[in-house]
C-alpha cells in the first residue's frame, strides 16, 4: 500500500465519527419586522426577525432571526429569494419551551420568476363573485 493511499481512508475514518447535519431553506422573503436592538452583558446587540415563505404544494411561513454583523438589509429585500442556513436552539422558561432558528448565513439567490404565477391553478369549481361574506378565501 502506497503512502497516498492510507491518508483517504484516514480521512473517512475520522469524518466517519461525526455526523454533520447542514439546515439549509430556500425561501422568499415576506417581511422585514423592526430591527431590535439593545445593550446585554456582552455589549451592544442587534437582532433582525425575517419572515420567509417556502415554495411547495403547501407554503410554509418561518420566522428566521438574525444576528449581529449578518444582518445585511441590502440583501434583505421583501420579494428576493433566499438560501439560508441555520441553527435550531430549543430553551426551557418557567417550565415552558420556546424554539429560535437562528441564521448563521444568509445569501440572496435572485427574486422569484413572476410574482403571484406560483398560484395560477389555485381556484379550481365555480366562480362566485358576490361578495356575501369576509372571508379571506
Amino acid at each position: 500500500m502506497h503512502k497516498a493511499d492510507s491518508v483517504p481512508r484516514l480521512f473517512l475514518l475520522i469524518s466517519g465519527c461525526y455526523q454533520f447535519i447542514i439546515m439549509q431553506l430556500t425561501a422568499k422573503l415576506v417581511q422585514l419586522l423592526p430591527l431590535q436592538s439593545g445593550t446585554g452583558k456582552n455589549g451592544q446587540w442587534k437582532k433582525q426577525d425575517i419572515i420567509v415563505e417556502t415554495d411547495a404544494t403547501y407554503p410554509k411561513k418561518v420566522c428566521i432571526s438574525v444576528w449581529g454583523d449578518k444582518i445585511e438589509t441590502a440583501s434583505l429585500q421583501p420579494g428576493s429569494l433566499l438560501k439560508i442556513d441555520f441553527d435550531v436552539e430549543s430553551r426551557e422558561f418557567n417550565g415552558r419551551w420556546y424554539t429560535d432558528i437562528k441564521a448563521w448565513k444568509i445569501e440572496a439567490t435572485g427574486t422569484p420568476a413572476a410574482v403571484g404565477s406560483e398560484k395560477v391553478a389555485g381556484n379550481i369549481g365555480p366562480e362566485n363573485n358576490s361578495n356575501d361574506d369576509d372571508l379571506p378565501f
